[in-house]
């Protein structure tokens, strides 16, 4: 029996957000046929327009809507669809007839507000994260994870990140074998490096004007130095135990990591310059060794700073 996917947009919906979901699960039918039967689905129907003016057919949602899975793209439209009440009732009672709900990047703005990732763990696009967890503070946001399953309820980071879920789900429904497949003919890696993180810059999640603006830039001019969590804190005018708890608040990172990931970000432009020694990058930047600088980079970006230098070579 073919699994029917609605993938819900709106005005101002990001094309890629569904785009890319709709070229997986079409290409797992080219494997394993008629495994999928796509639908794409809007609060009135007929044609939608996406952020880039591209326009996609819709058909309006019934209420009693009951597809396998229930796909929720993002965009920058997501903020006035979350405050639409018909919206979010429609999304409600399709997730509840869905067997499994997703969302891709900030759909699960669109989630969230219908209270569907209450207690949930979630991600959402890096750059979102920050006013996520103060609109949404009963959600357990991880933004560095570029999908997250809970229960029936999967997330994914930002835009490219619905391929990966779709590969997820496509394995959840068909097996490992064929979403491998599905990658090598879309030419997309089956299961992703790293995190977000690869992709972001960490002073970018804090606002412009925030509390810790100046500090991060402060640490990203002295990242040869010690960078400890009482010098940090004394530069904040916070005790160590104050300032630790507020940052990790507003980040959504430890101090300790939020140094590593810029060292990390900093070190790897340097590698990928080709122009400096590896032992002279680790120490300039802060790692004192190779081998430290080595595991950071494996932590954040999921590979070795030597794949970096082969990439640039």
């Amino acid at each position: 029996m073919p699994r029917f996917i609605s993938l819900l947009v709106y005005p101002g919906f990001q094309i890629l957000d569904a785009a890319g979901p709709l070229s997986a699960f079409e290409t797992a039918n080219r494997f394993v046929a008629d495994s999928y039967r796509l639908a794409l689905l809007s609060r009135d129907g007929g044609p939608v327009a996406s952020s880039s003016g591209a326009v996609l057919l819709t058909r309006p949602a019934g209420a009693n809507e009951a597809p396998d899975t229930l796909l929720v793209v993002g965009g920058d439209g997501v903020d006035e669809a979350s405050t639409c009440p018909a919206t979010l009732g429609l999304v409600r009672a399709t997730s509840a007839s869905a067997r499994r709900t997703a969302s891709v990047c900030s759909g699960a703005w669109l989630l969230a507000s219908a209270g569907l990732l209450d207690g949930r763990r979630a991600t959402t696009h890096w750059r979102r994260s920050s006013r996520f967890r103060q609109c949404f503070p009963s959600v357990q946001l991880d933004a560095d994870l570029i999908y997250v399953q809970d229960g029936p309820v999967w997330t994914a980071a930002g835009i490219s990140a619905g391929i990966d879920l779709a590969l997820a789900l496509i394995a959840d429904d068909l097996g490992e074998a064929v979403a491998r497949q599905v990658a090598r003919q879309l030419v997309v890696y089956y299961r992703r490096p790293g995190g977000q993180s690869q992709f972001s810059e960490l002073a970018e999640m804090q606002p412009a004007g925030g509390r810790f603006a100046s500090l991060l830039d402060y640490i990203r001019q002295h990242l040869g130095e010690r960078l400890e969590v009482d010098a940090l804190a004394a530069r904040a005018c916070m005790s160590p135990r104050h300032f630790s708890r507020r940052f990790t608040e507003e980040m959504g990172v430890t101090p300790a990591r939020a140094v590593e990931k810029l060292r990390v970000e900093a070190a790897a432009a340097a590698l990928e310059s080709g122009t400096e020694a590896v032992q002279k990058i680790a120490r300039d930047y802060g790692f004192g060794d190779q081998e430290r600088m080595r595991r950071a980079f494996v932590r954040t970006l999921g590979r070795p700073p030597s794949a970096l230098r082969r990439k640039s070579a």
